[in-house]
Formats: C-alpha cells, sequence, structure tokens
C-alpha cells in the first residue's frame, strides 16, 4: 500500500473489513461506516448478514449458546466430581503433573503435534450464563516450534477450569475448539509475525444473540531499540507492536477490521519525544458506555526507562484519541520499580470504582501481579498495597520463576468472588495458564487454585 493510497484510505469516512481463511489468501473487502454506524455488516465465506442498531450487552448475557450443547450453570466452586465438566476432552501435557508442581494451573501446554505446543499465553476469559447453563470462553495466544510465529485459538469450558480445546484450526478439523486467527499475509500489515489476543467486547442487536469485537496486539518484523529495555523480557518486545480489531460472529471465525493507519493498526506509536514511541501492546478495551469506549494499552517509555500504561478514548471502538500516560514504574526495590504492562480493568459491581489488575515487573525483570484502584476508570489510579497481589510460587512449581498478563473475572452472583487467571513462567520459560480466587471483601488477597473443596 502507497502513501497515497493510505492517506486517501485514512480520510474516507468508509472502512474496509477484511475476512480471511486459512485456506484462501484473497483479501476480500466489504465497506464499514465509521461514525457510530447504524448497520453493520459482516462478510462471511457464503453470506452476508446485517446486524442493525448497535448496543453493548454484559458478557452475562447468552452469546448464541445452544440449550443442547451447553453444561448446567454452577456459580459455586464446590462442583461435584460427577460433573460433566469433569469429563471435558483436554491436550495432555508436555509434563507430569504432581499436586505440589501444578498448584494453580488450570491450562497446560498443547501436545507434541499441536499449534500451542511450545508457548501459550495471553488468556482473555469470558464467562457467559443463562437460565439454566453456563459457558466459559479463553482465547489465548499458542505457538508451536516456530518461535516468530504465534496464532490466537479459543478454549472452552463449562466451569471456568477444566477446558476443552484443539489441536489445530477450528475450519481444519471441525471442532469448536482450536487455532481460530492467524498472522496476516499482508506484506504492508502491522500483524505478519505474531497476534495475541487483549480483550472480546460483545455487541447485541435485535435480530442476532452477538457479535464478537477482539481486540488484539500484532507484532510485525520492524525492529524497536532495545537498549534501555528491562532484563528478562521475551525476545518478542524487540519487534514493533500495535493494535489491532477483528470481528466475528461466533468467536471462531474472524475478520480483521481496518484501521485508519496505513499497516492498518488502530492506533500508531508516538512521536520521538513521546512515552509511547517505540510500541503500543495490549489494548484491552472496557465499554463504559454506548458512546464512551476505553482502552487501556502499555509501552515501554525509552526516557524514564520503565513500562508504563495509558489510555486513550474512542465513540466507536474503531477511532481512538489517547489521552496520555496514566501509570509508570513503583518506587525503588518494589515488586514495580521497572515498569507496570498487560493491564486487564473492571469495573467492580458492589463497589462502582475500576480495578486494574497488572503485570508489574521487578529491577532483575522477574514478573509478579499488582492491582490498583480508581473511582472513575480514568483518574487517580492508586495502587491497593505496596506488594503484589500475586507473585511467583516458590521451589520448583510450575510458575516458579513469573506471572503476570492477568484476566480478571468478577464472578455473577457473588460480588465477593473474583477469579484471576495469569499466565505462569516456570522452568527454562515454559509457560501455563494458571488461576487465583479471592474471597470475600478484600480483594487483595488471591490463593492459587488448589482443586474443588468438598
Amino acid at each position: 500500500m502507497d502513501a497515497a493510497t493510505a492517506t486517501t484510505a485514512a480520510a474516507s469516512t468508509i472502512k474496509t473489513l477484511h475476512a480471511f481463511s486459512p485456506s484462501s489468501t484473497t483479501r476480500k473487502i466489504l465497506a464499514l461506516p465509521t461514525t457510530r454506524p447504524q448497520t453493520l455488516s459482516l462478510y462471511r465465506s457464503f453470506h452476508t448478514q446485517q446486524f442493525k442498531t448497535r448496543s453493548f450487552t454484559r458478557c452475562s448475557t447468552k452469546p448464541g449458546i445452544d440449550s443442547n450443547n451447553a453444561t448446567n450453570t454452577n456459580k459455586s466452586l464446590g462442583l461435584e466430581s460427577s460433573s460433566p465438566a469433569q469429563h471435558l476432552t483436554t491436550s495432555p501435557p508436555n509434563q507430569t503433573l504432581t499436586s505440589t508442581w501444578s498448584t494453580g494451573l488450570v491450562f497446560d501446554l498443547g501436545n507434541k503435534t499441536s499449534w500451542d505446543s511450545s508457548e501459550i499465553g495471553s488468556p482473555v476469559v469470558k464467562r457467559f450464563i443463562g437460565d439454566n447453563e453456563e459457558r466459559w470462553y479463553m482465547w489465548y495466544h499458542g505457538r508451536s516450534s516456530d518461535p516468530n510465529n504465534s496464532s490466537i485459538g479459543l478454549a472452552v469450558s463449562s466451569n471456568g477450569i477444566h477446558w476443552a480445546r484443539g489441536a489445530e484450526h477450528v475450519m481444519s478439523c471441525g471442532e469448536d475448539e482450536g487455532l481460530v486467527m492467524n498472522c496476516s499475509n499482508n506484506w504492508w500489515a502491522f500483524d505478519t509475525k505474531s497476534i495475541k489476543p487483549s480483550e472480546m467486547v460483545i455487541m447485541s442487536s435485535p435480530m442476532y444473540s452477538a457479535v464478537y469485537w477482539l481486540y488484539y496486539t500484532g507484532y510485525s518484523s520492524e525492529k524497536v531499540d532495545c537498549t534501555n529495555y528491562p532484563v528478562g523480557q521475551y525476545p518478542v518486545d524487540a519487534l514493533k507492536s500495535l493494535p489491532g480489531l477483528a470481528c466475528s460472529q461466533d468467536g471462531r471465525n474472524w475478520a480483521r477490521i481496518e484501521g485508519d493507519y496505513h499497516s492498518g493498526a488502530l492506533l500508531d506509536v508516538g512521536s520521538k519525544n513521546e512515552w509511547d514511541s517505540l510500541s503500543i501492546a495490549k489494548p484491552q478495551v472496557v465499554v463504559h458506555g454506548s458512546d464512551d469506549m476505553r482502552m487501556y494499552y502499555h509501552s515501554f517509555d525509552a526516557e524514564k526507562g520503565h513500562f508504563a500504561i495509558g489510555m486513550a478514548r474512542s465513540r466507536d471502538g474503531i477511532r481512538w484519541v489517547k489521552l496520555g500516560k496514566i501509570m509508570g514504574g513503583g518506587p525503588k526495590g518494589s515488586f514495580d520499580e521497572l515498569g507496570v504492562k498487560n493491564a486487564c480493568v473492571v469495573r467492580n459491581r458492589k463497589e462502582g470504582n475500576y480495578l486494574m489488575a497488572y503485570e508489574g515487573v521487578r529491577a532483575d525483570g522477574k514478573i509478579s501481579i499488582g492491582l490498583a484502584v480508581s473511582p472513575d476508570g480514568l483518574n487517580e489510579w492508586t495502587r491497593v498495597q505496596n506488594g503484589a497481589v500475586l507473585s511467583p510460587s516458590g521451589d520448583d512449581a510450575w510458575d516458579n520463576k513469573g506471572v503476570g498478563s492477568p484476566s480478571l473475572v468478577q464472578m455473577e452472583g457473588n460480588a465477593d468472588l473474583w477469579r484471576l487467571y495469569y499466565v505462569g513462567v516456570g522452568e527454562d520459560g515454559r509457560t501455563g495458564i494458571g488461576m487465583a480466587i479471592s474471597e470475600g471483601s478484600d480483594v487483595r488477597t488471591f490463593r492459587r487454585w488448589a482443586g474443588f473443596q468438598s
């Protein structure tokens, strides 16, 4: 895409939406209005469907779950062992589990031939409940033996603990779980090397149960200056990252929505002297109202020498205006001295304020999870305590080297019960996805999942 074409596209009032499939690289284009559209048309491989009058729905709304394949609702942690959730088919891990080693672990690496056999991370966990049924969805990134190419997959559960997964692309194997989105094949795109999910927002319409909008981080082959980067960061941080958006009717078949910038990203990096001049990552989006969407993202502030979290705001979820940095590194000697990243912001239904679970980077590069609070989600972000709310395990546990990439879920029906899904890093950089629980009025206290309690 040349500069003239990019300028024309950015100035136009029409967006282009690109559909893709694993068996075709043909570029299919559909007009998508950008200014508070009254209709949203999604191209699918066999037909076009229209969604009129967009509105937002809470994640407690059932997104087209068929009653024949949904399990019964069970909101407690005391699920009996005879529950169908215990028998979900999951890929066996690449390491024998012991009760001590695996405390907190709910999702391990895929088998050796699967697309997610070498690394998993970036969990985006959502719970949907109906009258008599419950379904959990987890979008996450994974990769096989190729260190420079990660994809996005989907796992499904009836209780958020035992997950069904797929070893192949969902369109290849005909299953509901598995790989759902690959990197772009367009040479000019911002997401040609790696993609990681950041947030999934549900849209509703009078005609259909839900439309999924997936915000994600895309990495290109362009390198960034890592001279002042903290130690212990993943190699992918050497690649430039930008935020993207894709949409779907079923959470499995995705179509990219091209942003204003020539690479197709929703936002571009700041100018040379701005705090986010190197990259933009983990665009986590919160819907505050029908015309108020807020994006929390992180970058590495080269001048300050630490990671920081900033904000952007939008009316339509596509065009964004940056608001600036809202949170930086902690004091010397703290668990987040070298910065904060990978934020997950949730509005607390009980208190009405906003909670931010984030990944803190210690001076030696070790990562832990912290918690901050804000009265309105915009200003006065304050750490709830000096220390982390979840730190790496000791000894030889699966997550003894670091914990990060939090995904915070407040349970429906019990506002004092929270689940914290996270990425754990163990020996030799081995990754897995774990879960910790906070019960009671003090959300600062989390304990790792250790099995169903009788």
